[in-house]
């Protein structure tokens, strides 16, 4: 936990592109510094104090990061918001890796998963919805064309405020039961 005062940063920064510039100038130098990627970063306020989320992943983009990398980032970042006086009181830091059903924030991101399945929250409707889910056909880099319920959707990047991937499990099909041979 740290406390800090100062700028007001918005709230729900999903996407990478969103990160506030000031924000993002504390957190990529250390996150870099780590040998490691700045995947997404958000403030969210909660009823007492803002919660600060880091997403680091490896260059490759494997998610294999090590809880001692994240807790020395964590110090390291929690040390320059309270400098930096970007937060208005208390907040709760959280460094963490984009896990088994991995968070979407950068193009290369999209690129990865090519293939996988992905759910995607958009700022605005589109098409009269805002959720999509399904398997991620392509990503140009500008626009994410997913199939859902039998359609193809292209959902420009822009326009897409959370995204996840799931990992890939491989479905085992359980033998049938055998009926005893009389």
């Amino acid at each position: 936990m740290h406390s800090s005062k100062g700028l007001v940063i918005s709230q729900n920064t999903a996407m990478y592109k969103d990160i506030p510039d000031e924000f993002r100038r504390v957190v990529e130098p250390v996150v870099q510094a780590h040998g490691l990627e700045l995947v997404d970063a958000g403030i969210g306020r909660g009823p007492t104090r803002s919660l600060v989320r880091v997403v680091v992943d490896t260059p490759v983009g494997d998610g294999k990061v090590l809880l001692d990398e994240c807790a020395a980032i964590s110090r390291e970042v929690g040390h320059g918001l309270d400098v930096s006086d970007l937060l208005p009181g208390a907040y709760t830091l959280e460094v963490c890796s984009p896990g088994v059903d991995r968070t979407l924030g950068r193009e290369v991101d999209f690129t990865r998963v090519i293939g996988r399945r992905v759910a995607i929250e958009t700022r605005a409707a589109l098409e009269g919805r805002r959720r999509f889910r399904g398997e991620l056909l392509a990503f140009d880099g500008a626009v994410a064309t997913v199939q859902s319920e039998g359609r193809e959707f292209a959902i420009p990047f822009g326009a897409i405020d959370r995204a996840q991937a799931f990992f890939p499990f491989e479905s085992r099909q359980k033998p049938s039961p055998q009926k005893p041979k009389r």
